[in-house]
């Protein structure tokens, strides 16, 4: 599906700072990693998401898979996965994921997807059988999930059950940005409402980690970051990832500023200071960038 404009064209976007590097993807590595993922008919959010990351990581053989298919059902502005009307979940899926997981040796893997408004569980059973599968294969991989917010009256608590059968070792849900930005950002999603997500998700499995992020230099100020930072821990959030947004393309909402990466290792002090067991914080920070390393501890760049 074709990637639609979302808002009209920026004309004078800001000029990248000096801190702001994002290398073109080169090396057999790469190649090979994205030959095995179209042969599996798999999806990764290191490509669909423009993430400034994926030379990195995909030259290290690691990837962040996308289940559920590559078009969401949501339209947000910060975004650069397209939107409409999505397909048909393929029930192979799970165990295609399971063996691109084993034949690249990963010790860690994060498991992601596109909002599935259409679904009774938002894609929440979907999740199990993709760990479920994993976890048969290579029982000793750390799994991470990245999921939607399961927005319905009816839909979270079935969501959140439905987990008991598949268990990750990290459950995150991003916060994405500040509550006076989400009109403008996140048009389809609810603060207050992503926050009761990791919050009833570690009153269920409290033996878990529970994890979120946020993009930075959309229009927020330090003090609505810090409010932010305060709100995840009183839903008893536990890691959290703060780096910068990066406009996808010239139609997606404009960066406002470039926060200096002082800035980051300040909120990143700060973000220790409120009792955050990991944090990620820096300007090519994204929420699954070394998600193995943030599990173990800090990561400041």
């Amino acid at each position: 599906m074709r990637k639609l404009p979302i808002l009209e064209k920026t004309t004078n976007p800001l000029r990248k700072p000096d801190w702001i590097r994002v290398k073109i993807p080169t090396g057999p590595e790469v190649a090979n990693v994205k030959s095995m993922l179209r042969n599996k008919k798999l999806i990764t959010v290191c490509e669909e998401a423009s993430c400034p990351n994926l030379p990195e990581c995909f030259s290290h053989g690691t990837a962040t898979f996308m289940i559920m298919g590559d078009i969401c059902t949501r339209r947000c502005s910060f975004c650069d996965v397209a939107h409409g009307k999505p397909a048909p979940l393929d029930e192979d899926e799970p165990q295609n994921v399971a063996d691109a997981v084993a034949e690249m040796g990963l010790s860690f893997v994060v498991i992601t997807s596109v909002d599935r408004d259409d679904l009774r569980d938002g894609g929440a059973l979907h999740f199990v059988k993709t760990i479920q599968a994993i976890r048969t294969q290579t029982p000793d991989v750390g799994i991470e999930v990245l999921v939607p917010d399961f927005r319905g009256k009816s839909k979270l608590p079935k969501a959140l059950d439905l987990f008991a059968d598949g268990l990750p070792d990290v459950f995150n849900h991003n916060i994405e940005t500040v509550p006076s930005l989400y009109k403008q950002a996140r048009p389809g999603a609810d603060y207050a409402w992503s926050l009761k997500v990791l919050k009833d998700f570690k009153a269920r499995y409290p033996s878990l980690i529970t994890k979120s992020g946020a993009m930075l230099g959309l229009g927020e100020t330090k003090d609505e970051v810090i409010a932010l930072m305060h709100d995840l821990r009183e839903h008893d959030v536990q890691s959290i990832t703060l780096g910068q947004y990066l406009q996808p393309t010239p139609y997606h909402m404009a960066v406002d500023r470039f926060v200096h990466p002082d800035e980051f290792r300040e909120l990143a002090d700060i973000a220790k200071s409120l009792g955050f067991e990991h944090v990620a914080s820096g300007p090519m920070v994204r929420s699954s960038y070394h998600a193995d390393q943030q599990v173990k501890g800090d990561l400041i760049t």
